[in-house]
């Protein structure tokens, strides 16, 4: 590497390119320029800037600016909960004196001493304080990091099941350790919810050191484990995971169909849950629910035909779109046209129907852009999370968007499929009895956490005092504008020396930039959703902060890593080692394309090791050497990266000393492993000198510079980008430009025309920024517009979803119930389907107001046949109308009946299946639960209404047990057939269900032209479709059950599918 060039005008970079203007023109205010640039380059002085006062007059401004915002704290109820925190610092601080005095093995030991005091009958409050001061104590000594004060005020925000705002940098994963270490103590379990694979990984081995040396277990979920190894991690007293593992064991473990596939703490999976970043969790994601998905057998030929159509259909003439909620209407030429093309005379033919499939065709074409809502990679299109950045390859739209997607770029289609399962994060997380959040972005949706979830978010104070200064938005009239002043402030903070992050929306525009960028060889770094640049991500982050160094990124949300000015020492380390001895360990190599990384690298001050570590770096080469050749061993490239992070990880479990010891141990069989862990742990001092030393000096040039390329359609996620900068007390600067032409203003068809007028009235150049406070202002209420209209839609999503929630619960209980009870209770549950099924048929024919000759007796015992088959057929085969009716009538003038041994006069008796006093008292009990319930109306024949739910009931069990019986299997056998059916048929009306509601949902939005509450009237149809459901599923499963132990063929291939 070679070291840095002159600051201001580097050999590598040209002053400008050949086809460019003669002279470049910055938009800075000069106050802010050091002296001998401003001579330097003239053209910096030309800026166009709306000001409405002296110099003098701005700084009286910012005074009393800050002077409001200093009483404004004082009177908030934000101050004042924070100010009560500190009582418990204070008792903190006051036990770390004595916590210190503590040998490891005593330290360790306290954890028995909280559960024993716990056990008797102590709280989780009264051990709090000292909780915390142990958590503290054992951070410092495995982890060499000591809680700050606001940190644990942090714990205890999260402890008390708030929402913990802590500002980028200011450690909310160290915080995270004491909320979970108190509520592991109980026994019960805390999750630690982050948002990807990476994170959970890195914070259960991180964190985790914490609580293992405490003595509690540790878990970590990670896609691709099997159920043995969940259930494993689910068992332990603290799990990390992510959301969208936790959410889809959740339902696979509600698709189950015995006990040993369960993987979570049931009956009680969810206890406590700390979430990383938890608005994009509930807020963000909240709007796309988690689905497992079977395949629908349908033809999907129909998809690239329905493409092929979209491209003849225009915009504006044969269709209209709604850019707001991604929606497509027809017009009459565009009926037309289609039709034509397909050769249909309807659309909406249910025989032949292609409505479906244009449409979709149509939202492909308008709505889901490559390199922008989803990357075509190996033949598929991935979807990119719009939040985050990062390609979510087992995720696909719903509803044939995603085949519409696919027949649009030509790939293969894949099978539509049906909703098996689905819930929303919201759902999800409600239910924990206790939730708790940390982000450094969710004051300004306080309002929506307390409606939805009822959890307050606490603003936690910074350690050191935020001096980053976020510099005035910039609108400018055109996009390219935009993106031209974007590159001259690139430039211009590069030759300063400043290290820049510059935020995009999306892959294209990401690449957009780096394509300018590198027209005028500017050197930098590219993150978004690309493999060749996801693969390198901790790497690119931990360079950010160097200096000269430029980073384009999408959204920066969930990264998981600072930018540490200077550079990260750890990361940099690693890649020390990692050139050093991977091409020693593999033959493969990385498929790079990163042509222009290559080149950035040039700028970046060279790393100096010491002569020691030199020593151990060509140690751990040539041993990497040997054992990669003398050995003949082969890796590939990730397994011997894999080597590498292993002997890294062990380098933080172990001092130098132990290191050395078991090198020496290990030297007959070449210690590969200590070697590179010694040598990491030497490098890792040569590079924390030089971050030090680089990163005061990035301090003095003024910090990190972030850039905002574009508006988000919601003020946190700007602030999160805006949080990169100024961590921990660092300064920093931020600034956002926006053009008139971005997607946030064409999408939600916000007026922008005056803007431009005005823009167009001061200057003719697009490259001149307005920077004025009416524009801006009214820039950002259109911002704060959007959000009000998104909140309007999560809010509608989560009344909606309630609904269902409700009826999911039940059936999740029902099936949980069903799965883990005794086969007894599998018994119960068949017996309550067979009466509820009887009193369906009874209520649906008789009467209890009139006399039983106004009753539809004859349709009754024709449905009562029905549901047995030959089993009630024989015995009901000469029982006549009017032979019904006469018992009924002699039963209502009886004066007195024995209901140990009852049955209808002349009618068949049941079978004598009740013998014994189990069955009899269940009998007994089925007959006091019928007298007590109020689902028999009142009237004159109420009685014998419910005598004959009672005489009809107990004929079809007794038949059933009796049937049961004469089969000759054993009990247990039996009773596992009662779970499979009971399990099979309620997984398939649930699934049907699922669909109904789904169509319901959208079908309910067209009543509100009837000035009808779309709301009510998916509560209404709801409730009657899971009614519905419920009465077809007991039907079902109590046919099914009768005819398959009448049926011995029948029961075959029921056990069988």
């Amino acid at each position: 590497m070679a070291t840095v060039p002159s600051l201001l005008n580097p050999p590598f970079l040209p002053p400008k390119p050949p086809n460019k203007q003669t002279a470049l023109h910055y938009t800075k205010p000069i106050s802010t320029l050091p002296f001998s640039l401003t001579h330097a380059f003239p053209g910096l002085q030309r800026c166009l800037v709306i000001r409405s006062s002296t110099a003098t007059n701005v700084s009286l401004k910012e005074n009393l600016g800050i002077l409001k915002k200093r009483v404004t704290d004082f009177t908030s109820l934000n101050y004042w909960i924070v100010n009560d925190y500190y009582r418990l610092v204070e008792s903190v601080n006051a036990l770390e004196s004595k916590i210190q005095k503590l040998s490891d093995d005593q330290l360790s030991a306290k954890t028995v001493e909280f559960r024993r005091r716990l056990r008797q009958g102590e709280t989780v409050a009264d051990i709090q304080a000292e909780a915390f001061a142990v958590v503290r104590e054992a951070a410092k000594r495995k982890l060499g990091m000591r809680h700050f004060d606001v940190q644990i005020i942090g714990g205890a925000v999260l402890h008390d099941g708030s929402i913990a705002e802590m500002k980028t940098g200011e450690g909310k994963t160290l915080v995270s350790t004491l909320a979970a270490y108190l509520n592991a103590l109980t026994g019960e379990g805390v999750h630690v919810v982050t948002v990807n694979d990476y994170l959970a990984q890195r914070d259960a081995e991180w964190m985790g050191r914490v609580h293992r040396f405490l003595g509690l277990s540790v878990g970590l979920i990670q896609k691709g484990m099997t159920s043995k190894e969940r259930r494993s991690n689910y068992r332990c007293d603290i799990t990390y995971t992510n959301n969208s593992e936790l959410g889809f064991d959740y339902l696979r473990d509600n698709l189950a169909g015995n006990c040993e596939q369960l993987v979570m703490r049931w009956p009680k999976p969810f206890h406590f849950a700390i979430v990383d970043e938890v608005d994009s969790v509930l807020i963000d994601e909240g709007r796309n629910p988690l689905l497992i998905s079977g395949e629908a057998h349908k033809d999907a030929a129909r998809y690239p035909v329905a493409a092929k159509v979209a491209e003849l259909l225009l915009r504006g003439i044969h269709y209209s779109v709604e850019l707001k909620d991604n929606s497509v209407e027809l017009t009459e030429e565009g009926i037309v046209l289609a039709e034509m093309a397909l050769e249909t005379k309807d659309l909406w033919d249910e025989n032949d129907p292609w409505a479906r499939f244009v449409m979709n065709a149509l939202k492909a074409k308008e709505f889901y852009r490559r390199d922008v809502q989803y990357i075509v990679r190996n033949g598929k299109a991935l979807i990119i999370n719009e939040l985050t950045g990062r390609v979510e390859e087992k995720r696909r739209w719903s509803e044939g968007i995603h085949q519409a997607v696919e027949a649009k770029e030509g790939l293969k289609i894949q099978a539509d499929s049906v909703v098996v399962a689905q819930i929303t994060y919201q759902s999800l997380f409600k239910l924990y009895p206790k939730l708790s959040g940390m982000t450094g972005t969710a004051k300004t949706e306080e309002k929506e956490f307390l409606k939805m979830f009822q959890v307050p978010v606490i603003e936690v104070p910074t350690n050191l005092p935020n001096i980053r200064k976020d510099l005035p938005i910039q609108a400018f009239a055109s996009a390219r504008g935009k993106w031209e002043y974007v590159r001259q402030e690139v430039e211009y903070m590069f030759r300063q020396g400043r290290p820049v992050l510059v935020g995009t929306t999306s892959v294209e525009n990401s690449e957009y930039l780096s394509d300018l960028l590198k027209e005028w060889r500017i050197p930098h770094n590219v993150l978004n959703a690309r493999p060749k640049y996801a693969t390198r991500e901790a790497e690119i982050v931990a360079q950010a902060g160097r200096k000269h160094a430029i980073t384009i990124s999408t959204n920066m949300a969930g990264r998981g890593t600072d930018i540490i000015l200077g550079g990260n020492p750890k990361m940099l380390a690693k890649e020390i080692i990692e050139n050093r001895a991977l091409p020693f360990l593999t033959q493969e190599a990385l498929n790079s394309e990163l042509d222009h990384e290559i080149f950035s690298q040039k700028v970046l001050s060279e790393i100096k090791v010491g002569s020691i570590s030199s020593a151990l770096l060509a140690k751990t080469a040539l041993m990497a050497k040997y054992v990669g050749k003398g050995e003949g061993k082969s890796w590939t490239y990730e397994e011997a990266k894999s080597i590498v992070s292993d002997s890294v990880e062990m380098s933080h479990s172990m001092d130098a000393n132990e290191l050395q010891k078991l090198a020496n141990e290990q030297s007959e069989m070449y210690p590969l492993g200590p070697t590179i862990s010694l040598a990491y742990l030497s490098v890792l001092k040569d590079c924390e000198a030089h971050c030090f030393n680089e990163g005061s000096e990035v301090k003095r040039l003024g910090g990190l510079h972030v850039i905002g390329t574009s508006l988000h359609e919601s003020r946190r996620i700007d602030n999160q980008l805006r949080g990169r900068a100024g961590r921990q007390g660092d300064p920093g600067s931020t600034r956002f430009m926006v053009s008139l032409q971005d997607e946030m203003f064409q999408k939600f068809n916000f007026d922008t025309e005056w803007a431009v007028r005005l823009i167009s009235k001061i200057t003719n150049d697009e490259a001149i920024p307005i920077e004025g406070g009416a524009v801006v202002n009214q820039l950002l209420s259109l911002q704060i517009n959007a959000e009000k209209y998104f909140f309007g839609i999560r809010k509608s999503l989560v009344e909606f979803d309630e609904v269902l929630e409700v009826q999911r619960k039940h059936v999740y209980d029902l099936r949980q119930l069903i799965l883990t009870g005794d086969s007894e209770s599998c018994s119960q549950h068949v017996f309550q389907y067979m009466q509820a099924v009887v009193d369906e048929i009874v209520f649906g024919n008789a009467d209890p107001l009139k006399h039983p000759r106004n009753w539809n007796l004859g349709k009754l015992l024709k449905e009562f046949k029905t549901i047995g088959g030959k089993l009630l057929h024989e015995p009901f085969v000469g029982v006549s109308e009017e032979a019904f009716l006469k018992s009924l009538s002699q039963l209502h003038e009886s004066s007195s009946i024995n209901i140990s041994n009852f049955h209808l006069p002349n009618l068949p008796k049941p079978p004598n299946a009740f013998r014994g006093i189990r069955r009899k008292s269940f009998s007994l009990k089925r007959w006091l639960a019928i007298c007590s319930d109020d689902l028999t109306m009142n009237g004159r024949y109420r009685i014998t209404t419910n005598l004959l739910r009672k005489y009809l009931g107990d004929f079809l069990i007794a038949s059933y047990l009796d049937v049961t019986l004469e089969s000759g299997y054993d009990d247990e056998y039996i009773k596992e057939i009662e779970r499979t059916v009971l399990l099979k048929t309620l997984d398939y009306f649930w699934r049907d269900h699922l669909v109904n509601m789904n169509r319901l949902s959208s079908a309910v939005n067209v009543r509100s032209f009837g000035h009808r509450n779309p709301l009510e009237e998916y509560k209404i149809d709801g409730c009657r479709f899971f009614i519905s459901m419920l009465s077809a599923t007991r039907r079902l499963t109590v046919e099914t059950l009768l005819r398959c132990w009448s049926s011995p063929t029948e029961f075959q291939e029921l056990f069988e599918s």
